[in-house]
């Protein structure tokens, strides 16, 4: 029987496009799956990414069953940032069937096509701060709840369909060296003495927030400026990150380093794993589940590392980073942290690879961002 794809128009056919990885990854025990309530909000008009983009999204069906989804996004900020004319496609996600997978990118093609795209690109979300890259290496390792898992077949749908390899990131675990972690834990304080830095404590979330969240996005812009899928912040995209880190930010693992001018040199977040808890309830988490979780967040046993920052124009930047690596390590030493998580770098990106090299450490998963162009 032919693969039927249709747009998402309903309320019922949005539950099924959010539910049908839920279906899929039913009993592998390696997904995890986003909250509900956070893909709720791509159907809302008022997305704060829609403000610079457009997207459509799909379901395939076959036998009057949905056997795949789709996303495709125009994001016109990004192409005039990189001077592309590209359209990301996300949410993939299909049974191991090609002619499903062929007709779902089919149709990503033609809106290509009708708005005078050049590639294809993918997979990539609004902004590299949602879930991106296929992943390629790693499948028998437990997600970070900020990436996506998929099965080993979908690299040979995406390339049978034609994609070719963009770029690649690499996933880190990271165990503690005793030896290293004790040289840079000693080492930080003559480093923070001769650049005259210190380390912002003491604070709430509320009043960090008051204080550093400016500050916190200008950095943000400098040190992701030149990374592959970022675009620029608008206000929209800052509310909706800091309501988001609240929610899950324990103060104990946001590092922050600032000379003695208040300028902040570096700062770095780390998060308590929320991987089984989103996997036990597959994305459907309560108020109540969300407050359970907050008493979680003081007694973590793993970590996942989320954003650095660091401001190359001012003096110190160096060293800030030392500083946060030994912050880091002494976080892991208290409260006997197993392992943290690194989530993507970039395989080009030596200076941040180099510093997991103070870890004992696996590169464990590798995630591909794939291009097609539009006329091949």
């Amino acid at each position: 029987m032919s693969i039927l794809i249709k747009p998402v128009t309903t309320k019922k056919e949005q539950k099924l496009f959010i539910e049908f990885p839920n279906k899929l990854y039913k009993d592998n025990p390696y997904y995890v799956p986003p909250l509900y309530m956070d893909e709720k909000q791509i159907f809302k008009k008022d997305y704060v990414y829609y403000d610079t983009s457009d997207a459509y999204y799909f379901l395939a069906y076959k036998d009057n069953e949905v056997v795949g989804r789709i996303s495709a996004i125009h994001q016109k900020a990004s192409n005039a940032k990189w001077k592309q004319k590209r359209l990301r496609f996300t949410r993939f996600d299909s049974i191991d069937d090609q002619e499903v997978a062929n007709a779902l990118f089919d149709k990503v093609m033609q809106i290509a096509k009708d708005n005078n795209l050049e590639e294809v690109v993918g997979p990539l979300g609004f902004s590299d701060l949602e879930r991106e890259g296929l992943l390629i290496e790693g499948f028998d390792y437990l997600n970070t709840y900020e990436e996506q898992y998929n099965f080993p077949y979908y690299q040979k749908l995406l390339e049978n369909y034609g994609f070719k390899k963009d770029v690649d990131w690499l996933e880190h675990r990271l165990t503690l060296d005793e030896k290293k972690a004790e040289r840079i834990i000693n080492y930080a304080p003559m480093v923070m003495k001769r650049y005259n830095l210190r380390i912002v404590d003491n604070l709430s979330i509320k009043q960090y927030v008051k204080k550093y969240k400016d500050k916190f996005f200008e950095i943000l812009d400098i040190a992701y400026d030149n990374i592959y899928g970022s675009v620029p912040f608008t206000d929209g995209m800052k509310k909706m990150i800091i309501d988001n880190f609240k929610l899950i930010i324990n103060m104990k693992y946001l590092g922050t380093v600032e000379n003695d001018k208040g300028e902040i040199v570096a700062f770095s977040i780390a998060f308590p794993s929320m991987s089984e808890l989103a996997r036990s309830h597959y994305g459907h988490l309560t108020l109540k589940d969300i407050l359970s979780f907050k008493k979680y967040i003081n007694h973590p046993k793993h970590i996942d590392l989320g954003l650095i920052g660091i401001n190359p124009a001012i003096e110190g930047s160096s060293a800030g980073t030392l500083v946060l690596l030994a912050e880091l390590m002494k976080a892991m030493k208290r409260d006997n942290i197993e392992y943290a998580e690194t989530n993507l770098n970039l395989e080009t990106n030596k200076e941040i690879l180099n510093i997991w090299g103070n870890f004992n450490t696996l590169q464990h998963k590798r995630r591909r961002s794939f291009v097609k162009k539009v006329n091949e």
